[in-house]
């Protein structure tokens, strides 16, 4: 039973990424291949692995704190469902309505809900904390990137 909670909590996170891959896809080799980008811009093949590796590590912390034996994990399963889903919008509002400055103020919001999930999810489990930081890392690079985008492509 355990190894089906951990499989659906890493689906779960998996299927969101896959959701926002149906709005980012189509736009890679289109117009975002007519924008101007920054030198530390990484190429375009990195991103689908990168994010398959942080929504596996997403669901595996999610998972630690679902298996918890501690009281009160309504607010860490709120911050983390809140922050997925501007995750999954982020990709919408970037790719899909091309929309660089918007996705830019949305993805500076879901960081600091991805800084609230590791707040509460450390209460819960400390491995599931950790497991969120190359997220967070990955999301402050994204940040800069979309902000860079942004000035350049004025």
């Amino acid at each position: 039973m355990k190894v089906l909670k951990l499989i659906g909590a890493i689906v779960l996170c998996e299927a969101i990424g896959s959701l926002g891959a149906l709005a980012t896809t189509p736009n890679i080799t289109s117009w975002y291949a007519t924008l101007t980008k920054p030198s530390f811009s990484p190429p375009n093949w990195l991103f689908a692995p990168a994010w398959g590796i942080l929504y596996a590590l997403m669901g595996i912390a999610l998972y630690l704190v679902w298996e918890s034996n501690k009281k009160n994990k309504k607010t860490a399963y709120a911050v983390f469902s809140a922050q997925l889903a501007l995750n999954l919008a982020w990709s919408v509002i970037f790719f899909g309505f091309h929309a660089m400055t918007a996705a830019f103020v949305e993805i500076v919001v879901m960081w600091v809900l991805i800084l609230l999930t590791i707040l509460s999810f450390r209460k819960i489990s400390k491995a599931a904390a950790y497991l969120l930081i190359p997220y967070i890392l990955w999301v402050t690079f994204a940040s800069t990137l979309n902000l860079a985008v942004v000035i350049l492509n004025k």
